[in-house]
């Protein structure tokens, strides 16, 4: 799969938080592969419908937080784009993966999870992107 393919993905998938769409959202995880979703303090969701309830109650909650995606690396393995990078919620920085499935000529969402980061990194450079 194309790893920008995937990169861009990843930013609809921010977007899609960003703008509490849930339809973006929906359109955006894979309904031919298993998805996976950790969100941080949440147990595994392992299907489809417990993940999109999952980011139903998040995008429906107009006091969910501003998420802003950075440091967003890509790794090719095969058939699969892993995407990882930094969420910058409110004060506190997540580390992130994200990865990605090709279905119906699109990248796909299989899994995500977050989680907190001890160590954030270094500012980045305007429009950096690593694909590796």
């Amino acid at each position: 799969m194309d790893p920008e393919l995937a990169l861009f993905a990843n930013d609809a998938f921010y977007l899609a938080f960003s703008e509490q769409d849930v339809a973006a959202m929906d359109r955006i995880w894979a309904r031919r592969h298993p998805v996976i979703c950790i969100h941080p303090g949440w147990p595994a969701l392992l299907s489809r419908t417990a993940v999109m309830e999952s980011w139903e109650r998040i995008l429906s909650n107009p006091d969910a937080p501003e998420i802003v995606p950075h440091h967003a690396r890509a790794f090719v393995m095969e058939r699969l784009v892993m995407v990882v990078c930094y969420e910058a919620l409110g004060s506190q920085m997540l580390t992130a993966t994200n990865l990605f499935v090709a279905e119906d000529d699109k990248a796909r969402l299989v899994h995500h999870q977050a989680g907190l980061c001890a160590q954030p990194p270094d500012p980045e450079p305007e429009g950096s992107r690593t694909v590796q």
